[in-house]
Parts: structure tokens; sequence; C-alpha cells
């Protein structure tokens, strides 16, 4: 997509204006993002999703057993009807991997890179209804899917800020209200990390949210490095050869053990074909791993399937990316990297983007022994699946 083009979803401004100017830095209200926008699920809908096993849900109420009670799904068929007329919320996880047609709102954000993208949670809520002020760690655009909701913006957080004694959720103790908006359907907000919001249902309404995946500093280097210790034998350990006499006192770790301390980290550390291939591999990680399972295929029998005119679709659940290493490319799909020829470029490219793949779009492909290899693996692998009939 080109850059400059000034998209309705951004009220106007272009994906590098946007960029530039309010992302990871300040809010943005964009009314009518997406004109005469109707929600692809009805509040019922999005209820019945909460009453299936493998879908993550949870219920606050506000004025439950005690304030602001946490409840977590699967629920049961009566839950509903034992609910109070308002004051609570029903927030429904990862819709997107679920609902092809919420999925597809996914498109609009293409200006951003997709292994960014974490999902889409829709929540109702009753009038009233709402999960106290409180912050993210991540970029989130709220779009209005149903109903009206109020929403008020506050004061920059961090872990200092003060929370409510909560076992479950992270509510704000002090919420400072700056800037306040009713949003209708179609209308979007879109806020940077750790900015305090607080949302309420003024009527029965369903907010769409887009959330995105920002690791954390102790994650990445958590999972960095014990990634990084299965390739390191035992034999490579702190040494000091040419190491000086001690002068003075034995006790003192001395300047020189640190830079031989930081040499050893360093160099592996800074590793950027390791680097990426976690990181590749970190960033695409499924958020519900079970769901991504593949069934065993041989090579003739994807032809012959393709040749009958099988249709093959990524699977919701899984994710993938890729990159260049040198003339080689990488690809990462749900957690695993495959090093591959970079003849196979727009191969990658298709595979990641394409809604879904066919004889006539892999074309070329099939001819390929490495392509034709690449794409029977990932459908055994469990990224790709055929379409249902």
């Amino acid at each position: 997509m080109n850059p400059d083009t000034p998209l309705q979803l951004l009220g106007g401004l272009t994906a590098r204006e946007f960029l530039r100017d309010y992302w990871q830095k300040k809010p943005l209200l964009i009314r009518q993002a997406i004109p005469d926008f109707v929600s692809p699920l009805t509040p019922d809908e999005l209820a019945g999703l909460s009453l299936e096993e493998e879908i993550e849900s949870r219920l606050v109420l506000e004025h439950g057993e005690h304030p602001w009670e946490l409840r977590r799904g699967p629920f049961a068929d009566d839950t509903y009807s034992q609910l109070p007329e308002r004051d609570w919320t029903l927030l429904v996880q990862a819709v997107d991997q679920f609902i092809p047609e919420v999925a597809e709102l996914l498109e609009n954000f293409r200006f951003l890179p997709s292994w960014r993208i974490d999902d889409v949670m829709i929540s109702y809520a009753a009038p009233g209804g709402g999960v106290g002020p409180h912050f993210d760690n991540y970029d989130v655009f709220l779009l209005q899917g149903y109903g009206q909701r109020r929403w008020q913006i506050g004061q920059m957080c961090d872990s200092d800020s003060p929370l409510l004694a909560h076992a479950d959720l992270r509510i704000l103790a002090e919420f400072a209200g700056t800037d306040e908006w009713v949003l209708e359907p179609g209308d979007m907000l879109y806020l940077p990390p750790r900015l305090a919001h607080f949302g309420t249902a003024v009527d029965d309404c369903m907010t769409y949210s887009i959330g995105f995946r920002a690791p954390s500093a102790a994650e990445v280097l958590t999972h960095f490095t014990d990634f990084l210790a299965q390739f390191l034998s035992d034999e490579e350990r702190y040494s000091d050869a040419d190491i000086q006499p001690v002068v003075s006192d034995p006790a003192q770790i001395q300047r020189d053990a640190l830079e031989r301390l930081k040499g050893l980290l360093n160099e592996h550390m800074s590793d950027e074909r390791l680097l990426l291939t976690w990181f590749g591999q970190f960033m695409t990680e499924p958020r519900y791993p079970e769901l991504v399972a593949g069934e065993e295929l041989e090579e003739d029998d994807l032809l012959s399937a393709l040749e009958q005119g099988a249709v093959i679709i990524r699977n919701p659940s899984a994710r993938l990316a890729w990159s260049e290493v040198d003339d080689d490319l990488l690809l990462f799909a749900s957690g695993q990297s495959r090093l591959l020829p970079g003849n196979l470029r727009e191969l990658l490219k298709l595979v990641c983007s394409a809604d879904a793949l066919h004889a006539e779009n892999l074309g070329q492909w099939l001819e390929d022994e490495d392509g034709r290899k690449l794409v029977n693996e990932l459908i055994k692998q469990g990224s790709l699946g055929f379409a249902d009939e």
C-alpha cells in the first residue's frame, strides 16, 4: 500500500503521518473510521461463543459477589439470564480466529506489520458496564461495533501507578480524566501504551479491540537466552587468559573482569542470525497452540487434491512471517522457522498474505521441488489446511 495515501480509517491521515505523530505517542479519535459499520456479530452470537470450551471468555460484574467480580468461561446456557440488568461486561478473546468476518477487519490495518497484531477481542456491555479505569502495555484500536460507549482518557501510567487490591484485574486506584467522548458504531479510538482509559456503556453496546503484541524486556531476555542456550556447549565458559597478577585486594572484582564478561555476552547476544531466528519464532507463536494441528499428507496427494479444485487456507490460529538472511529466506510459521532458498520469495509472500491458495495462484510453485515441499510441510504442521467443502 502507498503510505502517503489518506485513509478513512485514520480520519484522513496517511499511514506515514499517523505513525509519525500518533503511534505510541498520543491518542487519536476517528469519527466514522469505518462508515456505516455493522457488527458481524450480534450480542447473542457473542454470548454463544462464550459457551464454547476452546474460546477464552470473561465476565466482569462491577457489583458482583465482591466489587469488580471476575468470572471465567466457558459459561453455562443459563448464565446470562441470571445477570443483573446493568453494570456488567462480557469479553471474548481472539474472535478473529473463529469468525472469518471479524478476521477481515484486520485487512484495514495492513499499514502495520501483521506479526505485531495480537487479536481482536470483542466486548459486550450492559448499560453502565465496563472493566474499570486501567491501562494496557500495548497499542490498541477501539472500534465501536454496536450501541454507544463513553470513553475517558487520563494520565500516563507505569508499574508504580497505584492499583486497587484485586486478585485478577488491574484497576487503577487513581484516575484523572482529561478527555471524554461518546463513540457510535464505526467510530474508533486509538490509544498508545500506558495511557489510562475508562470505558462505560451508555446503552447495550459492543466494542472491537484490536490489540498488538508487545513482549516485555523481561520476556525478550528470558526467552532469547533460553533459546540461545541450546546452541552453546558446556566448554564455552568465562575465561581470563593473560590475567594480570593481583596487586591490591584479591577480593575485588576488577574492571577487566567485567569487560571479559561483557565480551562473552556480546559474542552470542549480537549474533543477528540467531536473534532473527528467535524473534521470528517468538512473534509467530500461536495464542492457542492446540488449535494448530496438521495432518499427514504426501506430496502426490497434495497435487492430486489441487488438480481436483481443492483450496488451501491459512489456519486462523496460525501466525506467519518471513525475513531475509543473506541470499536466503527465513519463513516463520506458528513458532517454527525454515531456511529457504531466495527464489521462493514470491511464494512466501503469497503464503503469508493470500486469502486462499489453489492450483491457479500456486501455478509454477507446484513444479518447484522446494515450493511444493514447503506447502506440503505447512499443511502437515497445521499452519495451512484445506478449506471445508
